[in-house]
Parts: C-alpha cells; structure tokens; sequence
C-alpha cells in the first residue's frame, strides 16, 4: 500500500497529517480520512466537550465540516440510501455515525446486517433506538453503536408521550440503569434526550459511554442540536432547547417573495411589450428577409 494512497476525501496521507486527520479503513472495507475514530472520541471524555449535529442536505453537511463540527448523525433508510451516501461524499473527513430506524431490524441478525449496510457505505458507527440484545450483537459484530436513552421520541408511549423524561426518581433510576445496559452491550456513546442537566451531570460521570446531550443541559460529552435548529430553517415555536444561530427561515420566505416578484415583473413586461426588446434578440442580416420571402 503506498504511503500516498488516499480515501474517500481525496487527501493525500503527509497531508492528511498535517490537517490533524487519521487515516483509517473503514469496516465496510474502505480507505479514508476522519478527524475522529471511536478511540479518540472516547478519549475525550471528561477532557474536551464536542459538538454534534444532523445535517440533512449536503449543503449543511458541507458547511458543518468546513465549520468544523466534531461529529454528525446522518438519517439511513437501508432501502434508499442516497441521500447518506451523499452527505458521506459531502464531509468525507467527520465522522459520522448513520441513525438506523428503529422498526428496519426485526431481529439480532436483521440489525447487524443493517449495520454492516451503513458501514459499508461510508458510516463510522450506527445510532440506534435498538434494545441492549440487538446493540449487543451489532457490537459483537464489530460496528460501533450509539444507543438512545431518555426521551426517545418512537418509544415516548412508555415514557408518557413527548415530554422531559427523568423527573421523578422512578425516572431517574431507569434511566441510569437503561444506559448501563447499553454500556454493557459494547455501545461506545448514548444519545441522551430532554432530561434534567444535573440528572446527566452525575450520570455521565458514572459511565464509560460518551453521553451526547440533546436537551439535557451540560452534562454531556457531547452537545448535540440539529442543523435545522442552528440554522433556523424552520419557523417558531421553538423546542426550549433549541437555539437558532441564524433564520434562513425569513431569509427563504423573503427570497420566496423575490421570486413571485421576478415573475410579476415578467409578466407585465411581456404584456405592456417591454420584453423582449432590441438588446434580448438576434439581429437579422439585411436582405434576409427579402430572400426566404421570395424562397417561400
């Protein structure tokens, strides 16, 4: 293998060196470049706090790298994979972990070949809202997993629906218990959502996982917010723990506006005769006219 040989960023390994990237395989069996691989996000833990979103276009996952976001979750539906593979292709440096569906693996051997699926095009680990037994076996399998715990939204029927998770210490207990179990199954990080800050605080300093908080307050390993919410891509209300960064919600509506206005405008010059004029059409060489009249 040459020391030159690139990955999927086109980034030659001196180079790769000096913008602080790893040269890894990936498990699906490919060469690349990545700014972080499980040991060294695991290495943080209790030293640095990263940061972690979901970009869903790959515009935003283009941004996210050059911004330098330390981790990204990428939606994976097995049966259309593009859109991943793209954002994969559009951030080919972060790692990114795949966010597998919860109801796609019906069975242990179902979630590691899901897993593998993600794997093979580019994931650097799966997020899952799979049970301990179905994370345990994709780790024994030897696909990096990042489970959910707290409120996790196609569970919240258990949990009393779409709301903080953890209040109570009934709560509070299971939730700590539910991500021992996890950490047990071989997970290396847990998706930690809407639960009281100082409940994760002290959760996180009793668990080897890398918590990644999503309205859990400071607690976390990680802070994780959606892009369409440091975006601002949709219009209020707004979850609590949420915080808009910018409002390409108002700038698309006023581009919307922009636009009915360019068409308004184009209509009244063609009816008023303002459009096309001299300038917009194709001058006619002299005598050509007489000529295809006399042809004709």
């Amino acid at each position: 293998m040459s020391s030159h040989a690139t990955g999927d960023g086109n980034i030659p390994t001196r180079d790769a060196k000096k913008k602080g990237l790893k040269r890894i395989m990936t498990v699906g069996g490919v060469y690349g470049t990545r700014n972080y691989t499980v040991k060294d996000l695991r290495d943080q833990k209790g030293n640095n706090i990263l940061t972690e979103t979901v970009p869903f276009s790959i515009e935003e996952a283009t941004a996210a790298e050059e911004a330098g976001i330390d981790t990204m979750k990428v939606r994976f539906d097995p049966k259309n994979p593009d859109l991943a593979i793209a954002i994969r292709k559009a951030a080919p440096s972060t790692f990114m972990a795949f966010s597998c569906p919860l109801i796609a693996a019906a069975t242990k051997d179902e979630a590691v070949r899901i897993g593998y699926k993600a794997m093979e095009i580019g994931a650097d680990a799966v997020m899952t809202q799979w049970s301990p037994s179905f994370i345990e076996a994709a780790t024994e399998a030897g696909i990096p997993v990042q489970a959910h715990a707290g409120l996790v939204p196609r569970r919240s029927t258990w949990t009393g629906g779409l709301k903080a998770v953890g209040k109570s210490l009934e709560e509070a207990i299971w939730i700590y218990n539910q991500i021992k179990k996890f950490e047990n199954a071989g997970a290396y990080a847990v998706e930690v959502e809407v639960i009281p800050e100082d409940l994760l605080i002290e959760i996180s300093k009793r668990t080897t996982l890398l918590t990644s908080s999503i309205g859990a307050g400071k607690g976390g390993d990680i802070q994780f917010l959606f892009a369409d919410d440091i975006l601002g891509n949709n219009g209020p209300p707004y979850v609590r723990h949420s915080k808009q960064y910018r409002d390409l919600y108002k700038m698309k509506q006023d581009m919307q506006l922009e636009r009915v206005a360019g068409f308004k405008e184009f209509i009244d010059d063609v009816k008023n005769g303002n459009f096309p004029k001299k300038e917009h059409v194709i001058p006619t060489p002299d005598g050509l006219i007489d000529e295809f009249l006399k042809k004709i």
